[in-house]
């Protein structure tokens, strides 16, 4: 079955032009890949049910897809990582469905509890219906790992990879986060909905194979938050986007505040990046934007040092691309994406 794969692998490459992607095939990138014989599978997830300000990020999947067309291929940090195949699952009708009626519910939620009440049965109902969608990531990406599929997602909201989370919890005994983020989603709860994108982190720790939370470019947190981080210093690593800076204005170089951010991490790490993690100019229709952030160029850095480090990316998330008025944030979306698909793809398939 390997060996039919592979046959049918290359020979998808060598009738493929990468210097006309786009052109003729539609797949993300605009590869020819299908799921079975590609080595790392994008699952959209357009889910957006908990948003608590701008909403949008259940366009992200769609928005993302259309942008990556437009793509060049080559990239000099794997520039044949592509023959490896990427594709993207098909976007599911079903969630889209259920994330506009569960929004329903959210948005009369809020309502009521901008006026100091709270709707006990509406609050069972959403989560509920997060918990719903946990599952469904769940069942999708354990199926994918026991095919040996390198697995990224691609959000809606920073709640959707909790799934994909404890399905990886079954397959690594021990493994790291690197949280890419303007936000610690470190929240209990958030306005009493349990599964809330501002909750991700705060539900993964419950996940005992995660070792290590290393948070970087953090810039906005709340008093709770930074109590759990201090109580929790020996699993949960903090580095604020002005703390990363600092040390800059202070005659350090971003290559040593990296190097202590990469050694605090284990041997297999998860990349999970919130595109609010980039300067907002790159990212202005997201659903939460705060000043601040990371450039491409320096997270591409990152990426690099990961690599000449020697570990693993077990998975990833892109999560929180709101499409907008115009195309500009899918397709620095699609692009950012396809920097993490190759990084995934150069720890395992150095070649």
């Amino acid at each position: 079955m390997e060996n039919n794969t592979n046959k049918i692998l290359e020979e998808k490459i060598s009738n493929f032009n990468p210097d006309e992607n786009g052109l003729v095939y539609h797949g993300i990138f605009g590869l020819p890949f299908q799921e079975e014989e590609s080595k790392l599978v994008l699952v959209p997830v357009p889910w957006e049910a908990t948003v608590s300000y701008r909403g949008g990020t259940a366009e992200g999947p769609k928005a993302i897809l259309d942008a990556s067309q437009q793509i060049d291929l080559y990239d000099p940090l794997f520039p044949n990582g592509w023959k490896n195949g990427i594709a993207m699952m098909d976007i599911p009708t079903s969630i889209l469905y259920n994330n506009k009626y569960t929004r329903e519910k959210t948005l009369k939620y809020f309502d009521k509890y901008a006026e100091g009440e709270i709707d006990k049965s509406l609050q069972e109902d959403i989560n509920n219906d997060c918990l719903d969608l946990k599952n469904y990531v769940k069942e999708v990406t354990e199926k994918l790992l026991n095919e040996d599929k390198i697995v990224g997602i691609v959000g809606g909201d920073h709640s959707v990879p909790l799934g994909y989370l404890e399905s990886l919890s079954l397959k690594y005994n021990d493994f790291g986060i690197l949280h890419i983020d303007a936000h610690a989603d470190l929240r209990d709860a958030y306005e009493g909905l349990a599964y809330s994108h501002a909750s991700i982190f705060f539900n993964a720790l419950k996940i005992k194979n995660i070792s290590k939370l290393v948070q970087i470019g953090i810039r906005d947190f709340c008093e709770q938050e930074h109590s759990l981080i201090e109580k929790e210093k020996e699993r949960i690593s903090f580095f604020s986007d002005y703390q990363i800076k600092k040390s800059i204005f202070e005659g350090g170089s971003l290559k040593e505040k990296f190097s202590e951010i990469i050694n605090c991490l284990p041997s297999n790490v998860y990349i999970s990046l919130d595109i609010d993690g980039l300067i907002q100019y790159l990212s202005p229709n997201t659903g939460t934007p705060v000043v601040g952030g990371f450039t491409i160029e320096e997270l591409v850095f990152l990426f690099e040092e990961i690599l000449a480090s020697n570990r693993k990316i077990i998975g990833f998330d892109l999560s929180e691309v709101a499409p907008g008025s115009d195309q500009w944030d899918g397709n620095v979306g699609a692009r950012i994406l396809y920097k993490l698909c190759l990084i995934a793809l150069k720890s395992h398939y150095n070649e």
